[in-house]
């Protein structure tokens, strides 16, 4: 299993595993990719989206069959240490995201205007969704 950044040709296979995944979002090429991959085949991936105050974590997913060997953790702290400075996302799942050192936020960053609606992941409430943040470093 290795995890790196992702380059050009990772493009289109790391879009098709994230919508199987349901995590393509729009723009979500331009932003810093990492990809894990086993064999040729790319098993997980996660997206680094750039405020301009902060980063936020997008689209952590691994495939089901890989999923429970690290492979989540390890692409979350591929991004920590790329990222200078202040990383958040939002979840669903904060008990894995607490294992990774994040800490739950009182709110979301105001950088952040797509999400300060009351809805966002294709209509997702926020009460749904929990915002946390890590320190890089």
């Amino acid at each position: 299993m290795r995890i790196r950044k992702a380059c050009i040709e990772d493009i289109p296979r790391a879009g098709e595993l994230a919508r199987r995944l349901d995590l393509d979002y729009p723009g979500m090429e331009s932003d810093r990719l990492w990809v894990a991959e086993e064999s040729v085949e790319i098993v997980g991936l996660v997206a680094l989206k750039e405020h301009p105050d902060c980063f936020e974590l997008c689209a952590l997913g691994v495939e089901p069959r890989f999923r429970g060997q690290g492979i989540g953790k390890g692409l979350v702290e591929a991004v920590m240490a790329a990222a200078p400075g202040r990383v958040h996302l939002t979840t669903i799942i904060p008990e894995f995201f607490e294992a990774c050192g994040f800490e739950k936020c009182a709110d979301i960053p105001a950088t952040f205007p797509e999400k300060r609606k009351t809805t966002w992941c294709d209509g997702c409430p926020q009460e749904h969704c929990t915002v946390m943040s890590r320190e890089t470093g």
